[in-house]
């Protein structure tokens, strides 16, 4: 049987979540692109933004015994090499997991390609042709890290069977001195990078919410807060898309409703919140490019697949749930998947 309330929550999270992905056209590939083909970094403060709010958030709920952390382990081959090929696989289709997905609610046809890439590539790395490599790239020499091979303490934040490594559980330190550091950092250059004042979106409240594109602080924030309501929703961890893709299709494939998870509902509601975004904008329509691209975009979304559940995580998974969590491997999975980014950004855009 299906948990109605597990189905309820998901759904409900999701169909803001695509909602507010939709509205400030959010999208991690744009946002690490763009500081390299075209230098903008409108996309990118509102990442560092809801990493802050996020970071914030989580700690001050743990701290008050709401929620425990649960930082992803530390996987260091796998997070290397499936990072980075997540990073890839990102530019190729034109869209991250998030971006991807919500682009689907807004007609988006290379998108929805993408997707089906996407999830045919977490069932073929997680039980199919690839799960061999990815055993392999988590044990052995590449077999987790955690604290207890470094003999340290995990922390009185982290769920008691968690042994992950954080920032602050290796250095050992009180996790609020290193999120007090990072925020005023974050904050600061956030400040310095400002530029100019932007323009001020025109017409009612209702309008500059359902009508106008949102400014990167707005979306900032707004994704922030979409996190902070998902860590206790869930209670396990907060946002998530590749493996909602990948209980979905193993549904399909099996027929078992057992295989859904809170993320299966979460992914679902964000293409339904994003699709009600873009009707009630007039941005909904009906897209194709040409076959080409759509081939790209499919291989893009199978990479991004492969990349995700090798890396334990796509770029939701470690960069707006994991960093902000202090946790060592999504700092690491993070890094490589913006390095796969600019790498693939290179060679496609830039290159003569």
């Amino acid at each position: 049987m299906i948990d109605t309330t597990l189905m309820l929550s998901g759904l409900v999270v999701g169909l803001i979540f695509g909602f507010v992905l939709q509205r400030g056209r959010f999208c991690m590939n744009s946002a690490f692109r763009d500081i390299l083909v075209m230098k903008e970094y409108t996309l990118l403060k509102a990442v560092a933004l809801a990493i802050v709010v996020q970071m914030i958030g989580f700690h001050l709920m743990a701290t008050m015994g709401w929620i425990q952390l649960n930082p992803k382990t530390l996987y260091w081959g796998a997070m290397i090499v499936g990072g980075f090929i997540f990073g890839v696989g990102m530019v190729l289709a034109a869209g991250c997991a998030s971006g991807t997905t919500y682009r689907v609610g807004e007609g988006m046809v290379g998108s929805f390609v993408a997707l089906l890439g996407l999830m045919i590539g977490t069932v073929v790395t997680n039980a199919g042709a690839l799960a061999g490599l990815n055993s392999n790239l988590k044990s052995g020499t590449f077999k987790a890290i955690t604290t207890a091979d470094l003999g340290v303490d995990p922390g009185p934040l982290l769920k008691e069977e968690n042994t992950s490594l954080t920032l602050a559980n290796i250095f050992g330190l009180d996790p609020w001195i290193l999120v007090a550091i990072i925020t005023v950092v974050i904050l600061a250059v956030l400040i310095w990078k400002r530029g100019g004042e932007e323009a001020k979106a025109e017409g009612t409240l209702c309008e500059k919410i359902f009508k106008r594109g949102w400014n990167w602080w707005v979306t900032g924030v707004a994704v922030g807060i979409v996190g902070i309501i998902a860590f206790p929703t869930f209670k396990k961890y907060a946002l998530g898309i590749s493996g909602g893709w990948l209980a979905f299709l193993n549904t399909l494939i099996s027929g078992d409703p057992e295989n859904l998870n809170w993320f299966t509902f979460l992914v679902i509601g964000v293409i339904v919140g994003a699709a009600i975004a873009a009707v009630i904008a007039g941005e909904f329509k009906l897209r194709a490019p040409d076959a080409r691209r759509l081939l790209q975009q499919f291989i893009g979304g199978l990479l991004m697949g492969i990349g995700a559940v090798i890396g334990t995580a796509c770029n939701i998974g470690h960069i707006l749930s994991g960093i902000p969590q202090l946790a060592l491997g999504s700092i690491l999975g993070g890094a490589f998947i913006i390095l796969g980014c600019w790498v693939t950004a290179y060679i496609v855009f830039m290159r003569g």
